[in-house]
């Protein structure tokens, strides 16, 4: 089971979240390292900047973004292993900093596993 928490509501997490990875590129804005609770940093199962720059958390362009999210992710599929290592473990969370909870990439990257890799 995955779950979405965006990371200025997370505070310390339960004992129910898992397995917690901060899943952005770019450390949030605000957030002390200390403050946020997590058990990894998953920068590169982030989309890459070019496409993270691109995207601009436009939902029109929210598609297009998944399918070239989807492409980058399928060309390093070693990112993805300590998140499908968790999951056979329990639950996890992935934390994420957008203003959008539906259009982000925790969002995607959950789409993407349950595709994938049946999560």
């Amino acid at each position: 089971m995955i779950q979405l928490q965006r990371v200025y509501d997370s505070g310390k997490g339960s004992k129910g979240e898992g397995t917690r990875f901060l899943v952005e590129r770019l450390w949030p804005r605000g957030i002390k390292r200390e403050a946020l609770h997590f058990d990894a940093w998953l920068k590169d199962a982030a989309p890459s900047t070019e496409l993270r720059q691109w995207f601009a958390h436009d939902p029109a362009k929210w598609k297009e973004f998944q399918r070239r999210y989807f492409a980058e992710l399928g060309k390093k599929p070693e990112t993805l292993e300590p998140i499908l290592k968790a999951l056979h473990q329990g639950p996890v969370t992935f934390l994420y900093s957008s203003h959008d909870a539906e259009h982000n990439n925790a969002v995607a990257l959950k789409t993407y596993l349950t595709q994938h890799h049946k999560a």
